[in-house]
């Protein structure tokens, strides 16, 4: 089951891409002053990524003031930042090529019709400064909304 609020977030180090350098960044060295947001999503280059992580930047996710929201992804450093570039996107993105961080997450999940391959499920967690979980959502749909005003609000909570 993935963690719940109230829950310490588990922690990692994967590359932290942020459109041009990658680096191994942990968790606990990306939170901002007041938390994180940790988007948790399948391939960067597919349609429905490209599709939310456009609803995020013109819901102006990126102006949380303090609170970074990072994608957790399954491709490589440079797809990564590529998507990032063709996206013209202000975020920043893990690369979890192994999965070990959607694992940690229990988010892992064989993706049907790709025989072998693993991704993550859709999830969203709201992390306060502690790394404590102050909200989570996820969801089996790829293409299912965000519940935009409740990860907002509970950011604006932090």
């Amino acid at each position: 089951m993935p963690p719940t609020p109230g829950e310490d977030a588990p922690d990692f180090e994967a590359l932290l891409c942020d459109g041009e350098t990658f680096r191994p960044t942990a968790l606990d060295d990306a939170l901002g002053d007041r938390g994180a947001v940790l988007v948790f999503d399948g391939f960067v280059f597919s349609a429905i990524a490209r599709n939310w992580w456009r609803r995020y930047d013109d819901a102006d996710w990126d102006e949380f003031d303090d609170v970074p929201v990072y994608g957790i992804v399954s491709d490589g450093p440079y797809a990564i930042n590529e998507f990032l570039r063709q996206l013209d996107s202000p975020f920043s993105m893990f690369s979890d090529t192994g999965g070990e961080v959607a694992d940690a997450y229990d988010l892992l999940v064989e993706r049907e019709g790709m025989a072998g391959t693993e991704t993550s499920r859709r999830g969203i967690f709201v992390l306060d400064d502690a790394g404590v979980i102050r909200h989570a959502w996820d969801t089996d749909d790829w293409i299912y909304p965000v519940p935009r005003e409740e990860i907002e609000g509970a950011v604006a909570e932090l």
